[in-house]
Order: C-alpha cells, then sequence, then structure tokens
C-alpha cells in the first residue's frame, strides 16, 4: 500500500511520537491533518511540514465526530494521550490513577465510534495507540497499563462491528514496547522508574537496547501501513532492537 497522496488523521501529532509519524507520513507524500489542544505547538508543525492542523480536546466527541465527517480520511491514527501521574500505588488517589482512563481510553472510545458512525470509507485503516505496559505492566503509573490494554481490546471490538455491519474498517493496535526519551510519556515514566532504581534517566534508557527515536518509531509505524505482510494483524510491538514484531494476528 502506497501512502502517496493518502489522506492520514493523527491525533497528538504536534510533539512526541506523534510528531516522528508526521514527518515519516510527509516523506512519504501523504496528505496529513495534525489534531491536537496546543495551538502553539500544531501551528509550528503546519509552517514546518506543510500539514493541515485542527486544534481540538480529543475527547471532545463531537469534535471527533465533525473532523472524521469532514477529512474522510484513508488512514486514522490515534496517538493522542497524557503523561500518567507517576506514583506508588498505595500514593495515588482516583484522579491519579485513572487520568489515562479519562484520556486515553475516553478520547479512543469516541474516535473509534466515529470511524465507524461516519464511517470511513471500506478499506480504511485505524490505528489505535497502545503500549508495552498493555503487556508487561507499570507498577507506577497507575491505571495506564491497564488502559493501554483497554485500548487494544477496543482495536478487536471494533473490527467485530466493521464485520457485522459490512464496513470494511480494519482496527490495529500500535505496541511501542519501550520508554523513549524527550517524548511527554516517556519522559514522566522513565524519570520516575530511574529514580526508584537509584540510576541515571539515560541508564534506565539504555536498557531498552537500540534507542527508538520519534523519526524512527514514524518509520516502523510506515511499515506496518505500506507492508502486505501486516496488512490483516491486530497488534504490532515496535522496538528500536527489534523493528516491528507481530503481537497478535487472529482476532479473539
Amino acid at each position: 500500500m502506497s501512502l502517496k497522496n493518502k489522506s492520514v488523521v493523527v491525533t497528538g501529532g504536534s510533539r512526541g511520537l506523534g510528531l516522528g509519524l508526521v514527518e515519516a507520513l510527509v516523506a512519504g507524500d501523504a496528505k496529513v491533518t495534525v489534531v491536537a489542544r496546543g495551538a502553539d505547538a500544531l501551528d509550528a508543525v503546519r509552517d514546518r511540514l506543510g500539514v493541515d492542523a485542527i486544534a481540538a480536546d480529543v475527547t471532545d466527541k463531537a469534535a471527533a465526530d465533525r473532523i472524521l465527517s469532514g477529512v474522510r480520511p484513508d488512514i486514522l491514527v490515534l496517538n493522542a494521550g497524557t503523561p500518567p501521574p507517576m506514583y506508588r500505588l498505595d500514593q495515588m488517589d482516583w484522579t491519579d490513577f485513572s487520568a489515562t482512563w479519562e484520556t486515553d481510553v475516553k478520547a479512543g472510545l469516541y474516535w473509534i465510534q466515529a470511524a465507524l458512525n461516519v464511517p470511513l470509507q471500506p478499506g480504511s485503516r485505524v490505528l489505535v495507540g497502545s503500549s508495552g505496559a498493555a503487556l508487561t505492566g507499570s507498577p507506577l503509573s497507575g491505571g495506564y497499563g491497564g488502559a493501554k490494554r483497554m485500548l487494544w481490546m477496543m482495536a478487536n471490538y471494533a473490527n467485530s462491528v466493521s464485520e457485522q455491519m459490512k464496513l470494511g474498517i480494519r482496527f490495529q493496535t500500535i505496541v511501542p514496547r519501550q520508554m523513549v526519551g524527550g517524548t511527554g510519556t516517556g519522559d514522566a515514566g522513565s524519570k520516575a522508574y530511574a529514580r526508584a532504581k537509584g540510576i541515571t534517566q539515560q541508564a534506565f534508557l539504555d536498557g531498552f537496547g537500540a534507542p527508538m527515536p520519534p523519526r524512527a518509531y514514524g518509520d516502523y509505524v510506515i511499515s506496518v501501513l505500506e507492508n502486505p505482510a501486516y496488512s490483516d494483524g491486530l497488534a504490532f510491538g515496535i522496538n528500536g532492537e527489534t523493528g516491528v514484531t507481530v503481537l497478535e494476528r487472529e482476532q479473539a
């Protein structure tokens, strides 16, 4: 699948891993629309990369419906999320524990629903951002691991709905399997775990092996979209050391 002239919407694409993906998409001649809250960051990415930019809160259901109805992308990437508060379980209140549920999962629900209800065109693909914490847990980030697993499950549920309604939309999950410095969530997590282990942040990040800067992450996601071998998978792990691996191929 060539990305040339394909319409792509990326939520949370103005910084971090999302920005790395936007850069890779632009290099592949895709027509990219970035959705994020921060006007300054949006202006910067629009001016530098020539993408369309829409300022919106990803947890606003009406915004998800409006944007997907207007753009009708061939590819939707749900990347936006909030860095989780980092504390031990015994030190968290419910607001801290549920932060990623109130942002990442809530946004995932609304945008997945919009993709199904607008609906997107047959043959469209929706990539739902998850995390390695969905597999291994993350004891210093409260409900984060569970939230990221829920997003993975929601992609599976959405495939069942798409099949039942004969929509021809494919939902897939992207699972970064290492923390990435210089990103909001990566910095929050790596600093907290480094502190708990009594080591430097860089030493903690080095433990993942080969680094995966945002643009490299973007290139790996592009390979998921372009390589026919990945067209029918449900979940893909992405790591700087091993590249792309299929985590789940068949729907549960």
